[in-house]
């Protein structure tokens, strides 16, 4: 998967679209999401884990190549109400079910949940798969309609997801930290309140995720600590057949534990 290269910094596409609007890309996806999970040693990814290409209330970022044929890093933000739990839900609810309530109030005004973030190696050390997708899909929240986000934190992300105006959720869990996915590794809660506003992001973050918003297609070289990359963004999401989410949240019934398949450890979702 050679990246290609121009004045001397990589050029990749970022797009976003909803998962069963592109099944094909949401099929490589899954692809080199699991090609990354094994070279770290996750090697049972069972096939039953990838039902969101078929959720409607899926919407999914992907870094690849200008031609579509490679692809280097992806997320993708499950919306409350879908045709499956939030991922923060299954990973937690049997630890602590105050999570079913929590999403579940959330949800009334809208809510979704960033997960599954990851980038091949071939880029690493370009901030693809932790600033700029997170930014990106902060940026696309209010064209889907929700008006507040879930994650699910690794220790090494939470600075990142602080930065972007998530903060601790302290309700559930203890003070907000679940044994995930395995006993010990400690994964946090994360809750970003408002994702019009950003009141608590940094300066630097809410102004890289406003100016996507006012021009969600366009190329900017982006820079994290010294190291260029060229993204042409796609993030106006034109593709949105049958989507209403007032609708989903109608539709929407209250997960319980006997209602979510619940945690399994080669399901990773977190950021």
């Amino acid at each position: 998967m050679a990246l290609v290269f121009k004045d001397g910094r990589p050029v990749v596409r970022l797009r976003a679209f909803r998962a069963i609007d592109d099944p094909r890309t949401c099929e490589r996806f899954i692809e080199g999401h699991a090609h990354v999970l094994t070279a770290i040693g996750v090697k049972k990814v069972t096939s039953s884990k990838n039902d969101w290409m078929y959720n409607p209330a899926a919407f999914v970022l992907i870094v690849e190549s200008l031609d579509g044929e490679n692809v280097y890093g992806g997320a993708r933000i499950h919306v409350a109400g879908g045709t499956q739990p939030l991922p923060i839900e299954e990973a937690t609810g049997n630890m602590d079910p105050k999570i079913f309530d929590l999403v579940w109030d959330y949800a009334q005004d809208g809510t979704g949940e960033g997960c599954g973030l990851w980038n091949s190696r071939e880029i690493a050390g370009y901030g693809i798969g932790s600033i700029f997708l997170t930014r990106a899909a902060i940026a696309i929240a209010p064209r889907i309609g929700i008006k507040s986000m879930f994650a699910l934190c690794a220790p090494y992300t939470i600075n990142l997801t602080k930065s972007v105006g998530y903060r601790q959720e302290t309700s559930v869990g203890n003070n907000g930290t679940f044994y995930y996915p395995k006993l010990d590794l400690l994964a946090t809660t994360m809750i970003l309140d408002d994702v019009e506003a950003l009141d608590i992001a940094s300066e630097e973050d809410r102004g890289a995720i406003m100016a996507l918003r006012a021009n969600q297609n366009c190329t900017r070289i982006e820079v994290l600590r010294s190291k260029e990359i060229e993204i042409q963004y796609q993030l106006d999401l034109a593709e949105m057949r049958g989507w209403d989410l007032k609708e989903v949240i109608r539709g929407m019934q209250k997960r319980t534990p006997s209602k979510v398949e619940l945690f399994d450890e080669n399901n990773l979702n977190i950021f």
